[in-house]
């Protein structure tokens, strides 16, 4: 049964479970759960996505009730007006606070966008981010270093380009945790042979919209789940930096 987190008459958000597909697809047609699917059945009528969220991420996700009312919040995730926050493990030390201002290629599945043009010039993509917490752990991840160092960042994307917040923190050599795709595969092993942590760090803790009845602001924000709780405790961080 999926945690939901807020419930309206024309939205309802639920704290997506990592691993978990936000819907059906081709591309992994072995997969039997569904985010989209077990949230309908939970309660027992049509759900319509809004946004998304990768399979590896945990987090917010919001859905509408109707039609009428998933347009309006498209046209707001298409406008920007959406404020995202994620919080993400990444290694090493990232001090302080910050902008990731690099623009991003389109990142092509061999598979599902055979049509993708190379050539395409690189689109904006703007991340902020801040230090929440800091760790030196006395186990090895790379040969030239006894210990391993990891932070624990909030990440504020304001533009939606693919795999944006992984390829970001590998730009700036600060891969995310559990990341088999854009990150350090020696860190990932050392981390989950440590912790018991094999999923990937990224969690979208907060999502902040505008309400479709009242124009007030909501925002939701999703609880972190168990083996991020195990991580934190392991790193001896607390529950909740924020």
């Amino acid at each position: 049964m999926l945690e939901i987190i807020y419930r309206n008459a024309y939205c309802i958000a639920v704290n997506k479970p990592a691993g978990m597909l936000v819907h059906r697809s081709w591309l992994d047609s072995r997969e039997t759960q569904f985010v989209m699917q077990t949230l309908r059945d939970q309660i027992g009528r049509h759900v319509y996505p809004v946004h998304r969220l990768d399979r590896p991420t945990s987090g917010v996700l919001l859905f509408a009730l109707d039609s009428k009312s998933a347009h309006g919040l498209t046209q707001q995730f298409a406008a920007q007006t959406v404020q995202k926050t994620y919080w993400a493990v990444v290694r090493g030390y990232l001090n302080g606070a910050g902008r990731i201002d690099y623009p991003l290629k389109e990142e092509a599945d061999k598979i599902a966008d055979p049509f993708t043009d190379p050539d395409k010039p690189a689109q904006p993509a703007v991340t902020d981010y801040r230090c929440l917490a800091q760790t030196e752990q006395p186990f090895q991840s790379a040969a030239r270093y006894p210990t391993s160092r990891y932070s624990w960042v909030e990440l504020m994307p304001h533009t939606g380009r693919k795999h944006q917040l992984r390829r970001h923190m590998k730009h700036i050599f600060h891969p995310i945790v559990g990341d088999t795709t854009h990150g350090d595969t020696a860190q990932n092993r050392a981390v989950a042979a440590n912790t018991g942590t094999t999923r990937l760090m990224l969690h979208a803790r907060s999502l902040t919209f505008r309400c479709l009845e009242s124009s007030n602001t909501v925002r939701l924000v999703a609880s972190a789940d168990e083996q991020w709780q195990k991580l934190a405790e392991a790193f001896g961080w607390p529950r909740d930096a924020v």
